[in-house]
């Protein structure tokens, strides 16, 4: 019996001092990650409850600096009652801490084929970025079998080396910055830190439900696949960081090859040079473009039907792939990338135009503005005229200063290189029935004045659908 009560009295010991270890391990990476960002204005706290989370709120709190900056979100996703206790048990828990609280409430429900899983991560992440501004942190306490879990499903849905890199520790979000500070920690020492400090969390149900992707592989594969491989967090996890050093080093390539291919005047890919790449570096030069217009990232089967479809078939203005609501078109050696939505003709073909009037709405995403200016179209001409917008219906000439003989319209549009989309939604300004403009490239040699402070420029803006 004495016997047993010393071994009892060692492995207590023994276990104290593991707790110990992973509490150093844990607030170690969390100072480490949190250190170059001490200037911070001001440092949110994802909290969802959970341990996860519970534990790098209660990590934040010990750090004096860092806590009178601190402020844990809850986000309410309004999917399940019981969300209620919890973001009560999330403010208690703040209160306990000394740390300021606010509770966010989203719309989680997925629309337009999203899974459950997006649907909620968007909505969170959505409106976790709203709330940053310049010099805000916001910390998120994924660990390291969270990035287990991200690198393998990336994996079975095929993805390239930028979803194989996994999560980053750092990146932009908002107006600020998305921290990671537990992400190269493992779920054993978060566990044994919230133990040690006899933390209380909430435990979501829908954790256990293998409807899910990712609870799938966390409850029912990895458990075996960790009973031959008991490293395969760390593994993995460094594996993602080779392929994430590799994705920079391909990524600033991209980079270079933008600069060399990008007609910045026309938004364009210039394709002069296409045939000199070899196909890997079309292909990376697409994606860096996506990359430039903001796009996501497009699938091996777009890029294909990009260069087989439209580079590389005979050019005539019409062949198009369409994506993530873009067309992709080719127009003069140069392959464009545009929402259709903006270059569709108005429902109404002609309007009046106010002389009263700064603006003019012609559709949702087109809109004409007259501006003082030392030349253009004379402002007491402009006042006493009555104006009229309408659109080509073909045969319509003009003269313009400087040039002899009247100008198709059509041929002008062929030597200006405006792409034939483009053409039908570019709007013809009419004073008294009289071509006077074709929006902001030509004006009338009828209706050119040269007269500081006494002249209207038209302006033409076209409005990028969100």
């Amino acid at each position: 019996m004495e016997v047993n009560q010393k071994l009892a009295v060692g492995e207590l010991f023994c276990l104290g001092l593991m707790t110990n270890i992973h509490a150093q391990s844990v607030e170690s990476h969390l100072i480490d990650t949190i250190r170059p960002y001490q200037g911070s204005r001001r440092v949110f706290v994802a909290y969802s409850g959970g341990v996860d989370s519970h534990v790098l709120l209660h990590l934040c709190a010990q750090q004096h600096w860092l806590k009178e900056k601190l402020t844990a979100v809850y986000v309410h996703h309004g999917l399940q009652a019981i969300a209620d206790h919890w973001a009560l048990h999330c403010q208690a828990t703040a209160t306990a801490l000394d740390i300021a609280f606010k509770e966010l409430r989203v719309d989680a429900r997925p629309v337009n084929g999203q899974s459950p899983e997006e649907a909620a991560r968007n909505a969170r992440y959505g409106v976790l970025s709203s709330l940053l501004d310049d010099q805000d942190l916001l910390l998120v306490a994924q660990h390291r079998e969270d990035q287990l879990e991200t690198v393998l499903l990336q994996l079975f849905r095929g993805a390239g080396l930028p979803g194989l890199s996994g999560m980053p520790v750092v990146m932009p979000m908002g107006k600020g910055i998305l921290l990671r500070p537990l992400l190269n920690v493992s779920k054993q020492e978060i566990e044994a830190y919230a133990a040690g400090h006899e933390l209380d969390w909430v435990e979501d149900p829908t954790n256990q439900s293998t409807e899910f992707d990712r609870n799938f592989l966390r409850n029912d594969v990895l458990p075996v696949l960790k009973k031959r491989w008991p490293a395969l967090d760390k593994t993995v996890s460094r594996a993602a960081g080779h392929c994430a050093e590799a994705q920079a080093v391909i990524r600033q390539e991209g980079g270079e090859l933008l600069k060399k291919y990008l007609d910045i005047e026309f938004q364009a890919l210039s394709l002069e040079l296409w045939s000199c790449l070899e196909n890997a570096r079309q292909a990376l030069l697409l994606r860096a473009w996506f990359g430039f217009m903001g796009l996501r990232m497009p699938s091996r089967r777009v890029i294909h039907q990009i260069i087989n479809e439209v580079i590389d078939t005979a050019e005539t203005g019409k062949a198009e792939v369409f994506t993530q609501g873009y067309a992709i078109r080719r127009f003069r050696n140069r392959l464009y990338c545009f929402k259709s939505k903006c270059f569709q003709l108005p429902e109404i073909h002609d309007f009046e135009w106010s002389s009263q009037q700064a603006c003019l709405d012609l559709s949702e995403y087109l809109k004409l503005q007259r501006i003082e200016d030392s030349c253009g179209i004379a402002i007491d001409q402009w006042k006493n005229a009555k104006i009229t917008v309408a659109f080509r219906r073909g045969g319509e000439t003009i003269r313009l200063p400087g040039r002899k003989g009247r100008h198709t319209l059509k041929n002008l549009f062929q030597e200006a290189a405006i792409p034939p989309w483009e053409r039908p939604v570019i709007p013809l300004v009419y004073l008294d029935g009289q071509l006077a403009a074709v929006a902001d490239r030509w004006i009338s040699d009828e209706f050119y004045t040269v007269s500081p402070g006494a002249c209207y420029r038209i302006k033409f803006i076209k409005q990028t659908p969100g």
